[in-house]
């Protein structure tokens, strides 16, 4: 899709501005595209069948774009698997992916390139014995080294430190909530097509991760950020759906002002609100440290004058 840019010297470009770069930490949330060359090869690698497919007649025919097919659903869901994977290591805690995407693209891959292999002028001996052993072992094998170049999917849900599984399931669940708000955000804004709004949106979501960095330290913070990532997140959402559709309908200067200065006021609120949670988490220790000192203190296991340290 593309994308205005909104600089200086851009047609309608307003004087000064320009496209800010991503924040440092939420290109570090986001990542580059993790394997991203392994898994265009397994969308570039079934190409070929597409020359063959019309040169064995109908049943060659039927053959090799079943196994084009089949591969790429492969490729596809392996592809979604091995970023479910980046969004599963990114998280202190996370649920395991419902569906084991990479170990169902392993077994498609398998299934398509022992069909690939499949020779249909030698249909008529397929029936002997053995005929069909060379393409079950190609396909093994290709399933095998599918698995060793993406690995499988979690198995095991991830629990924060510290954190029963009733805590890090509550975490996880909020958490990817709020992850689907920002994705919502993310395409929203991204159909206006102006840089300088999308970069103020990636500076946002930055933002709103440090609020996640805090709940997922200490899944205590959630009751106290809970609204935050939930009702906050989801107007926030809302708010940039609907500015996004104004905007590609009337270019309205004053609603863009509006919104700019919408997201000011709550990134400035999640920015404060998260630094709440770190100050309560320092109060919390704090009260901790000294119930402990009271305590050795009676039992006369401090030295002279350490009870009196902060």
């Amino acid at each position: 899709m593309a994308q205005r840019f909104g600089a200086r010297h851009s047609p309608g470009g307003e004087a000064g501005t320009r496209p800010e770069p991503a924040p440092a930490g939420l290109r570090q949330a986001r990542g580059p595209e993790p394997m991203r060359a392994r898994r265009n090869l397994l969308f570039l690698a079934p190409v070929p069948l597409l020359f063959t497919a019309f040169s064995g007649g109908a049943l060659g025919l039927a053959t090799d774009l079943g196994a084009l097919a089949i591969l790429w659903g492969g490729a596809w869901l392996t592809s979604e698997g091995v970023r479910a994977q980046a969004a599963f290591d990114a998280r202190a805690a996370a649920r395991r992916p419902a569906i084991p995407r990479k170990l169902f693209g392993a077994v498609l891959t398998g299934i398509g390139v022992a069909l690939a292999a499949v020779d249909p002028a030698a249909a008529p001996a397929a029936a002997e014995p053995g005929a069909m052993l060379a393409p079950a072992i190609f396909g093994v094998v290709a399933a095998a080294l599918h698995v060793l170049a993406f690995g499988v999917d979690p198995l095991r849900d991830k629990r924060a430190a510290g954190a029963d599984a009733f805590q890090s399931g509550r975490v996880a669940r909020v958490l990817e909530e709020g992850e689907r708000h920002l994705a919502a955000m993310r395409e929203a804004i991204g159909r206006t097509g102006e840089q300088v709004l999308i970069a103020r949106v990636a500076r946002f979501e930055a933002t709103v991760r440090e609020m996640f960095a805090r709940v997922e330290s200490d899944p205590r913070d959630l009751t106290a950020a809970r609204r935050w990532l939930g009702v906050y997140l989801e107007g926030a959402r809302n708010a940039t759906a609907k500015f996004a559709d104004l905007w590609l309908r009337s270019r309205d200067a004053a609603a863009r002002a509006q919104y700019e200065g919408f997201l000011d006021e709550l990134e400035a609120s999640f920015a404060a609100r998260s630094q709440t949670l770190l100050t309560d988490d320092r109060t919390d220790l704090t009260v901790e440290i000294d119930v402990l000192r009271e305590r050795l203190a009676r039992e006369g296991l401090l030295r002279d004058g350490a009870e009196t340290r902060t």
